[in-house]
C-alpha cells in the first residue's frame, strides 16, 4: 500500500530531475564548508558557492513539490549549474556542474501522463433531409481539458 503510493506520487512528478538538482546543490554547497583553516583562507569567495548548492536544492524540491512549475525550475537549474562551473571550485570539481546539467535537463523534458481518453462511441451523422440547407462550415468538436496547466500534449 505505501510502495504503491510512493510510486504514485514518484511517477506524478519529475523526481528525478529533482534529485539530481538537490544532489548537485548538496556538493556545490558543501565543498566550501570545508574546515574553518580552509574556509578561512577562502574568505568571501564561498559564499556565492553557497548560495547557488542552496538555490539549487530549492530548485530541486520545486519540482518535487510543484510540477507545474518544472519548466522554469529546469532552465534555472542549468544556468545556475553552468555559472558553477566559473564560481564556484569547477562546480564542484565539476560533479556538481554534471549533475545539475542533468537535473535541469530532466526537469525541463519532463512530461505528465496524460489521463487515458475516455471510449467515445462514434455517434450516427444525421441525414440531411431535403428541405434543411447544409451549413457552409462544420463546427469543430470540443476537445477535453489537458491536465497539465502548461497545455503539453503527450
Amino acid at each position: 500500500m505505501l510502495l504503491n503510493r510512493w510510486r504514485r506520487w514518484r511517477r506524478s512528478r519529475p523526481f528525478w530531475g529533482g534529485l539530481f538538482a538537490v544532489l548537485a546543490g548538496a556538493e556545490i554547497c558543501a565543498l566550501p564548508l570545508a574546515p574553518l583553516k580552509v574556509m578561512l583562507q577562502q574568505g568571501v569567495a564561498g559564499i556565492p558557492s553557497v548560495l547557488m548548492g542552496i538555490v539549487m536544492i530549492v530548485l530541486g524540491l520545486t519540482a518535487w513539490f510543484a510540477p507545474a512549475q518544472r519548466g522554469l525550475a529546469g532552465v534555472l537549474t542549468t544556468l545556475i549549474a553552468t555559472a558553477a562551473l566559473v564560481l564556484s571550485n569547477l562546480g564542484g570539481f565539476l560533479i556538481g556542474t554534471l549533475l545539475g546539467i542533468l537535473g535541469g535537463g530532466l526537469m525541463f523534458a519532463w512530461q505528465p501522463n496524460a489521463a487515458p481518453a475516455p471510449a467515445r462511441s462514434p455517434s450516427p451523422s444525421p441525414t440531411p433531409s431535403p428541405s434543411a440547407t447544409p451549413s457552409p462550415t462544420p463546427t469543430p468538436s470540443p476537445t477535453p481539458p489537458h491536465p497539465d496547466p502548461q497545455g503539453a500534449q503527450p
